[in-house]
């Protein structure tokens, strides 16, 4: 997880964590949020401890590479801007979503989620983690 080192690091990292705890505690179907900088280094999660067995560095560095590549094919087949990366496994949904020029946030969700409702609480906490991060 990141350690923040300096006071304004800690403001910011608990204001990041306020924001995950809201977006995960509405929607019961989410297990974990997380948001990663663009080089793939952790931010901030919630829960605080990823589910057993996940690892905050290894989500955030998947979660950079994914997002890369989904990029760079939306630039080449011409498809305009990204909006959202969505993985889709037996058992539930990765997505990923920009959180501004600094971040990437991103979440695991089982197979129940409403997904309008998630793309929705996603693009309107990423916003405000955005702002965030400046």
């Amino acid at each position: 997880m990141y350690i923040p080192d300096s006071e304004t690091d800690t403001q910011v990292h608990k204001e990041i964590a306020e924001v995950l705890e809201a977006f995960v505690t509405k929607l019961p179907a989410i297990d974990f949020a997380a948001v990663v900088s663009l080089e793939g280094l952790p931010i901030s999660s919630w829960p605080p401890t990823l589910p057993a067995g996940l690892d905050d560095v290894r989500v955030a560095a998947m979660t950079a590479a994914i997002l890369s590549l989904g990029e760079r094919a939306v630039m080449e087949m011409g498809k305009g801007e990204m909006t959202r990366i969505l993985v889709e496994g037996d058992s539930g949904y990765l997505i990923s979503v920009q959180a501004g020029s600094k971040a990437v946030l991103t979440t695991s969700a089982s197979r129940s989620v409403k997904l309008g409702l998630i793309f929705l609480d996603m693009k309107q906490s990423a916003k405000k983690i955005a702002e965030i991060l400046g």
